[in-house]
């Protein structure tokens, strides 16, 4: 009897699972072929595929949409939402400061706690001493763009407006509310107020010599080719820096655009997905969103706060005469 190689050996043994398996992967693929064919021979099946057209056709898009234009001045449904969200701020802080008590209650009492935690909270990141000098803006910012982010998830925000009627139901092709983050003309325009008051704070903490060292000069104690060589370095890793300086307000813009933008597209696409059920697809995704509203509010904030912190000095290490 002639003694079988190894190898064909284990051909034998495992040939019969491979053949299984093939075959059970062919009868797979045929009935899932099987299942489209019955899908698209279903009566719903054009009613199926229109959907998911109108779906594709009729998605948020990635500009704000406008909405009039008096005396040739462009108003979009993301700049409605911003001018609301502002005088509703103003408003709010003239009612909760109109009439200050020793004992807050109400509307004073909200505000008083609001401000007092971001303080406490900014002070324990970037010192005393400065935030001093950028809680204003700081406070402003993370305050208006949490509002902005609820506000933009009040029903009626994009689907209020201009439209058409299709076989599935009423479709709004000019919203005239939108998400105010969800533009990347004002997150941009925050960005860019914030590089220019961050120039501005530097300068005002460690002057404009200061903030070339800060940049260039070369940080420890060396001495001899060692320190020639740190200066170098430093100087190069400088100018890597300056790029990374300028970049920063396209992060801190693209980063909070594309996650409103993202949250809001999520949802018209939850809400057109299945026709007869855009009113409840959408809900549990609405506490994410309000979640995420307020973490990106947070984050805005604080990426602000650490790129202050970054230039200017700690605590006592700062120049007397720079402090104003």
């Amino acid at each position: 009897m002639t003694q079988m190689h190894p190898s064909q050996v284990g051909v034998r043994r495992y040939l019969p699972k491979i053949l299984g398996r093939d075959v059970r992967l062919k009868l797979q693929i045929k009935l899932a072929l099987l299942l489209f064919a019955v899908l698209l021979m279903s009566p719903d099946a054009d009613l199926t595929f229109a959907a998911i057209a109108e779906t594709e056709e009729h998605a948020l898009s990635q500009k704000a949409v406008e909405i009039a234009r008096p005396f040739g001045f462009p108003i979009t449904n993301s700049m409605v939402v911003s001018w609301i969200v502002a005088v509703g701020l103003i408003i709010f802080a003239r009612v909760a400061t109109r009439d200050m008590k020793g004992v807050p209650a109400g509307a004073q009492n909200f505000l008083e706690w609001l401000v007092g935690g971001l303080y406490d909270f900014l002070e324990s990141i970037i010192g005393p001493r400065l935030v001093k000098r950028t809680f204003w803006f700081l406070a402003t910012v993370f305050i208006f763009i949490l509002s902005a982010n609820w506000v933009g998830l009040i029903p009626g925000a994009g689907t209020i407006g201009w439209g058409h009627q299709t076989p599935n139901g009423f479709v709004v092709d000019q919203p005239f509310f939108r998400g105010a983050n969800a533009d990347l003309n004002l997150t941009l325009a925050m960005a860019l107020v914030f590089f220019a008051c961050w120039i501005i704070w530097a300068l005002q903490e460690v002057g404009p010599v200061g903030f070339l060292k800060e940049l260039f000069a070369p940080k420890g104690e060396s001495t001899g080719f060692l320190k020639v060589l740190m200066i170098v370095a430093f100087f190069a890793a400088g100018w890597l820096e300056v790029i990374s300086i300028l970049f920063r307000p396209v992060s801190l813009s693209f980063r909070l655009y594309g996650n409103i933008f993202a949250g809001e597209n999520m949802l018209e696409t939850m809400s057109r997905i299945i026709p007869g059920l855009g009113w409840l697809l959408p809900i549990p995704f609405y506490f994410m969103e309000l979640l995420v509203g307020l973490v990106q509010a947070l984050v805005f904030m604080l990426l602000c706060a650490v790129f202050t912190l970054l230039m200017c000095p700690p605590e006592g290490k700062g120049s007397t005469s720079a402090h104003g």
